[in-house]
């Protein structure tokens, strides 16, 4: 009777695995949320409204100005307002705080590893990102390894487009958020 048992509750779990072979699961995102960081990085000259700044550099060269041959080697590090729609001057919901990383030499790719600590009616707790920013893409993904709060151990991917930039003062990225994992 117990080998009965189990052959037939090996036949129905082989029956249930294989109802729909090569089919990929779609997930389904348990939360997301689009926010928008502004970065004004400090180039000497605006002190009173700079949110980020060139901690290190390759040698010989200053930390106001960026590094030639695509930053490498440049770590900014930022404290960025954080806001629902794409207005610099819209109210922030919370700090955008972290770094990036300029790491290669034969185009604008950036490392990011950065938290956003929300502050808000809406939302409060922090929400972490660690993962590379290939920026000459339109959109890429990094990874969300984790939150307090409101987003506690929450997991998920952030996709990331540049919303809007000027020169190499100011730029702005919208941040798509999309949680998997929701505790």
């Amino acid at each position: 009777m117990r080998a009965t048992c189990i052959l037939l509750c090996f036949f129905t779990f082989l029956v249930a695995s294989s109802a729909h072979p090569g089919k990929k699961k779609q997930y389904k995102p348990c939360k997301e949320l689009v926010l928008y960081f502004h970065d004004i990085i400090y180039n000497g000259q605006n002190a009173a409204n700079a949110t980020s700044a060139i901690v290190a550099a390759p040698e010989g060269a200053n930390l106001t100005i960026l590094a030639s041959q695509f930053h490498f080697g440049n770590i900014a590090v930022f404290d960025d307002p954080i806001t629902l729609d794409n207005n610099l001057h819209s109210p922030p919901v919370g700090r955008a705080q972290g770094m990036y990383i300029y790491d290669t030499k034969n185009t604008f790719t950036a490392w990011l590893g950065f938290s956003f600590v929300l502050n808000s009616t809406d939302h409060h707790g922090t929400i972490n990102f660690m993962g590379a920013d290939p920026i000459m893409i339109k959109t890429r993904d990094i990874s969300v390894v984790g939150g307090t709060g409101d987003f506690f151990m929450h997991r998920g991917i952030a996709t990331i487009a540049t919303d809007a930039f000027e020169g190499e003062v100011y730029f702005r990225l919208r941040v798509d958020i999309k949680f998997y994992e929701c505790w």
